[in-house]
């Protein structure tokens, strides 16, 4: 019985390639079903920049904060002297208090009751909306956080 070979390797690329279905596009873009024009763009990330005022030592400075940023690593940008040591929402050295408006410190370890108090922790404070803040003495901070722990 006699063997047939294969066919040689260019002739079955042609045949494939020439064979294919026209590549599907979408009714309104030239690009085609396979490569989206999407597929190629990079995600947008919605950002926020909010007007914060911190009234620091008889001092009023306002400062553009971002939503990603917390107020206390923009404070220090710009060359604050503020309060802090762990910059992780813990040792509560950079207390203040929120005069106006909202923050997100939901990485800080104030409790709920401080919290609803206006009470805040500058490193782990992330402006929602237009701020004004009162930095206060790490002490008033700590009693009201034991005052509220007994209740």
């Amino acid at each position: 019985m006699a063997t047939t070979s294969p066919p040689p390797l260019h002739h079955l690329l042609t045949t494939t390639i020439t064979t294919l279905p026209p590549p599907l596009t979408t009714p309104h873009h030239h690009h085609t079903l396979h490569s989206p024009p999407f597929r190629h763009r990079r995600r947008l990330a919605i950002s926020c920049t909010y007007k914060v005022i911190i009234e620091h030592q008889g001092e009023v400075t306002e400062l553009e904060v971002d939503d990603d940023e917390t107020i206390l690593s923009k404070a220090l940008d710009h060359g604050m002297s503020v309060p802090h040591d762990c910059k992780l929402g813990v040792c509560m050295t950079c207390p203040a208090k929120l005069v106006d408006g909202v923050v997100d410190q939901t990485e800080g370890m104030l409790s709920d009751d401080v919290v609803e108090r206006g009470f805040a922790l500058l490193c782990a404070s992330y402006p929602r909306s237009d701020c004004r803040i009162k930095t206060i003495p790490e002490e008033e901070l700590l009693a009201m956080q034991l005052a509220t722990a007994n209740d």
